[in-house]
């Protein structure tokens, strides 16, 4: 964001999550977008993470809890909100301890969870 944040429980895993993209996995930092606003039924609502593609749409949304927030149903609901807006293929959500992905098939109407995040090449791939 290249701006000084106050450094919250959620904030730290955002970052964390966000550092372990790039350094790990492969995502251009340039092609991350931190806290990006949309509106969601006119109301305004803010995506923690949102990686996109080398063309500039988006793959991927995380929401990043802090690391005391249990990930329930209530979670998984609210990035499943986010994505009726997005219509990314993956979903991710971590308190910086769990974490859990899932890959989406709007055109089957499925949700299936990943043993593991993508690295930015798969996560980029184009379906068959």
């Amino acid at each position: 964001r290249k701006k000084y944040v106050t450094l919250t429980p959620e904030e730290w895993v955002r970052q964390h999550f966000v550092n372990y993209l790039v350094e790990n996995l492969g995502y251009p930092p340039g092609l991350i977008g931190i806290e990006v606003g949309f509106r969601l039924n006119s109301m305004l609502r803010r995506a923690d993470i949102l990686v996109h593609d080398r063309s500039g749409a988006p793959v991927m949304i995380v929401e990043c809890k802090a690391p005391q927030v249990k990930i329930t149903q209530e979670v998984f609901d609210q990035i499943i909100n986010y994505n009726f807006s997005y219509g990314v293929r993956y979903l991710v959500v971590t308190n910086g301890i769990t974490h859990f992905v899932g890959k989406t098939d709007t055109a089957a109407r499925r949700f299936d969870l990943l043993d593991h995040i993508p690295d930015y090449e798969t996560l980029t791939e184009q379906e068959p």
